[in-house]
């Protein structure tokens, strides 16, 4: 029959329907429309977690390179020293955190840090009067 959305409240009625023993299996399957082998792999779902629903995973999408510790690395170093490049952070933090990072993902996650080129320029600037 090939991939479609079954709505829950139709895998949860056919799985009460089994539990209760008001239909046979064949006959539940013949009503709801859907294979065996998804019935069985609803109501294993159902015996292990309550739901007819997987729970989805808190971690969607690619992992980030990455952590609290490396961003506030970064962080740290930018507010050192604003007029480094992002090229030259990427090698210090291959050098000094071995991690290899392209120097996009470092203006992402410095970004997401709240840090901007306007602002890396104010500390630059104000670093340069204190001079």
């Amino acid at each position: 029959m090939g991939n479609r959305k079954i709505s829950p409240d139709l895998k949860l009625a056919a799985v009460r329907l089994h539990e209760r023993g008001v239909l046979t299996t064949r006959e539940i399957l013949e009503c709801v429309g859907f294979s065996r082998r998804t019935f069985l792999r609803i109501c294993k779902l159902y015996r292990e977690t309550g739901d007819v629903i997987k729970p989805r995973s808190e971690y969607i999408g690619r992992p980030r390179a990455l952590n609290i510790e490396d961003v506030a690395y970064l962080t740290e170093l930018v507010q050192h020293r604003p007029d480094w490049f992002l090229d030259e952070l990427a090698g210090l933090v291959q050098r000094n955190r071995f991690i290899s990072l392209h120097y996009t993902t470092i203006h992402r996650e410095l970004h997401r840090a709240g840090i901007s080129l306007k602002k890396l320029r104010k500390v630059a600037k104000e670093r340069n009067e204190d001079v």
